[in-house]
């Protein structure tokens, strides 16, 4: 790794928590040695790059420092390219829209030897499968947990049973072939998973889950962590 983006890295490792990090822990990641990192670690302050800490204690970035947000490496590229390439394979129109957009945007940004890992990336992903058709717009479902609006969905099972349910959203899940939404069930009084596939009408309601922004997803959170 050259000493460039050695000192990029140890700023993204910083920049990613909140505890102090050890030079242990930096150099184990970095693959180099902790007298390395604490070399590294000097030159970044005599940048004037905002770090405190000392040996044995660990280092902290203050939180209010600011970096050009695409000063990606070639691992990072790829990964966003990885990501958007299965979002415009996979996802709605909306989504596959932004993704093939955010492809181009970077395309734009990125330093001219850094764009041969968009145009050629060393990543890919299979052919999409069709998906079934859903009775509800995603984009509109998406907007819906945004704004924190309740769902009445009429649900058919594996068994073929219809039932009536008002639901909370939380998280419209893409997988391979399928979406599911991810949403407090009124009816069960529990968080429940819906295949959209499955869903025969679903509305949007004037009516809000009543919680402040965050809170559902930090339940549904609890809720898998415990097991469920």
């Amino acid at each position: 790794m050259r000493p460039a983006d050695r000192l990029f890295q140890i700023i993204q490792i910083l920049r990613r928590s909140t505890q102090p990090v050890t030079a242990a822990r930096i150099a184990e990641e970095l693959e180099v040695s902790r007298r390395t990192v604490y070399r590294d670690i000097s030159v970044l302050i005599g940048q004037r790059v905002p770090i405190v800490g000392e040996a044995g204690y660990g280092f902290l970035l203050d939180a209010d420092y600011g970096m050009p947000p695409l000063m990606l490496t070639p691992d990072e590229i790829e990964a966003v390219v990885l990501g958007a390439q299965w979002v415009a394979g996979r996802g709605d129109p909306t989504l596959a829209r932004a993704a093939r957009d955010l492809i181009s945007k970077v395309m734009m940004v990125v330093p001219e030897t850094l764009r041969p890992f968009i145009v050629e990336p060393s990543v890919g992903t299979p052919p999409p499968r069709v998906q079934p058709f859903e009775p509800i717009d995603p984009a509109v479902l998406r907007q819906a947990i945004r704004d924190g609006r309740k769902l009445h969905l009429r649900y058919r099972s594996a068994e073929g049973q219809e039932t009536e349910r008002k639901v909370w959203p939380v998280i419209l899940g893409y997988g391979e072939a399928s979406r599911v939404i991810v949403a407090w069930c009124e009816l069960r009084n529990d968080f429940r998973y819906f295949l959209t596939a499955r869903v025969v009408s679903g509305t949007v309601l004037a009516e809000a889950n009543g919680l402040r922004q965050g809170e559902l997803h930090k339940r549904w959170m609890a809720w898998r962590a415990a097991g469920g």
